[in-house]
C-alpha cells in the first residue's frame, strides 16, 4: 500500500539508487581482496588466502605510528580550520548588501577550490623556493633574514599545509554555510532590531544555532573521512620531498608509495578496507554523541 501511495517519489530516487549500487555497494565485493594475496595469473578468487598478513605488514612497520598520527592530527586541524574560517566568511559575506560586491567576493573565495592540486603546488613553490620564492625574495632576505630551505625544513610544515588546504577548500564550504544563513527568515533578525540586540548578539543567539544542523552535517562527513588523506596535497604541494616525510607522511601516501615500489595490491586494499572501517565508526560514534547533546540542550 506505501509502494503504490509513494511510487512517484520512489521512482525519484531510483536513478540515485542506481548510481550508489554500481560506485559504492558493487565494489564492495573487492573487500575479499585485502584477505588475498593477489596473483593475476591466477584471478583474484583462486589467489591463496593469506588471513590478516596484509594488516600485519601494514602495522609491523615502525612507520605505522607516524603516519596514523600525521593523518589524524591533519584532519582534525582541517576540520576545525575549515568549520571556523567557513562559518565566519559566510556570515561576512551574508552582510554585503550589494549583490554584485557580494557576488564577486564568493567567486573569488570559491576559486582556490576549482584548481587542481598541481596548480595549487606550483603555486605553492611559487611561495616556498628558496632561489625565487616570494617569502624568501621578498620577505626574509630584506629583514637581514638568511633564506628558508622549506622542502627541506619538516617543522614548517604541519603549518604550511592546514593553511593551504584552509586556503583551497574554505571557499566551497564557505557558499554551503551561506546557502542555509539566506534561508533564514529574516523575521528573527528584525525581532532581535526591535529587542536592541547588536549584529554580534544576532550572529550568536539567531545565525549560528540555526545553522547549526548543517554545520554538524558537514562536521559528520568529514569525520567519516578522518582517516583519509588528500594524497593531492600531500603528494603535490610537498613535492614528494623525503626530507619532510616525518611530518608528511600519511596512510594514503604511504600506501600509494608502496603500492608503486612493490605493486603489493592486497596490502593497499587492506589499508583501504582499515580506513573504512574506523571512519564507518567515528561517524557513528560522532553521530550518537551530537544527537545525546541535541537532545540534552535542545538544539534542533
Amino acid at each position: 500500500m506505501l509502494i503504490k501511495k509513494y511510487k512517484v517519489l520512489l521512482i525519484m530516487t531510483l536513478p540515485g539508487f542506481v548510481y550508489f549500487l554500481i560506485n559504492s555497494y558493487l565494489p564492495m565485493v573487492g573487500i575479499i581482496i585485502a584477505f588475498k594475496n593477489v596473483d593475476f595469473m591466477k584471478g583474484i578468487w583462486a589467489s591463496d588466502w593469506v588471513g590478516l598478513k596484509n594488516f600485519e605488514f601494514l602495522f609491523s612497520t615502525e612507520d605505522a605510528f607516524i603516519i596514523t598520527r600525521n593523518t589524524l592530527l591533519y584532519n582534525l586541524s582541517f576540520i576545525v580550520l575549515n568549520l571556523v574560517f567557513a562559518v565566519g566568511i559566510a556570515i561576512l559575506l551574508n552582510e554585503i548588501r550589494r549583490k554584485i560586491l557580494a557576488k564577486l567576493y564568493q567567486s573569488i573565495i570559491l576559486l582556490p577550490y576549482l584548481l587542481s592540486w598541481v596548480i595549487v603546488g606550483y603555486v605553492g613553490y611559487s611561495f616556498l623556493s628558496i632561489e625565487y620564492g616570494f617569502i624568501n625574495k621578498w620577505i626574509i632576505e630584506p629583514l637581514g633574514l638568511d633564506s628558508i630551505s622549506w622542502y627541506s625544513e619538516s617543522k614548517y610544515w604541519p603549518y604550511i599545509l592546514p593553511i593551504v588546504n584552509t586556503w583551497k577548500n574554505v571557499g566551497y564550504y564557505s557558499i554551503v554555510y551561506l546557502a542555509a544563513i539566506v534561508g533564514i527568515d529574516q523575521e528573527y533578525y528584525e525581532a532581535a532590531k526591535l529587542d536592541g540586540a547588536g549584529k554580534w548578539q544576532m550572529i550568536r543567539t539567531i545565525t549560528i544555532p540555526l545553522i547549526a544542523p548543517i554545520i554538524i552535517i558537514m562536521t559528520l562527513l568529514q569525520v567519516g573521512r578522518i582517516f583519509f588523506a588528500d594524497v593531492g596535497l600531500f603528494f603535490q604541494v610537498t613535492l614528494q620531498s623525503g626530507a619532510i616525510m616525518s611530518t608528511t607522511n600519511v596512510l594514503d601516501t604511504y600506501v600509494y608509495r608502496a603500492l608503486l615500489q612493490m605493486g603489493d595490491i592486497g596490502m593497499a586494499s587492506a589499508a583501504g578496507l582499515y580506513q573504512s572501517i574506523i571512519g564507518f565508526i567515528l561517524v557513528l560514534t560522532a553521530n550518537y554523541v551530537v544527537s545525546r547533546f541535541s537532545k540534552e540542550n535542545s538544539l534542533f
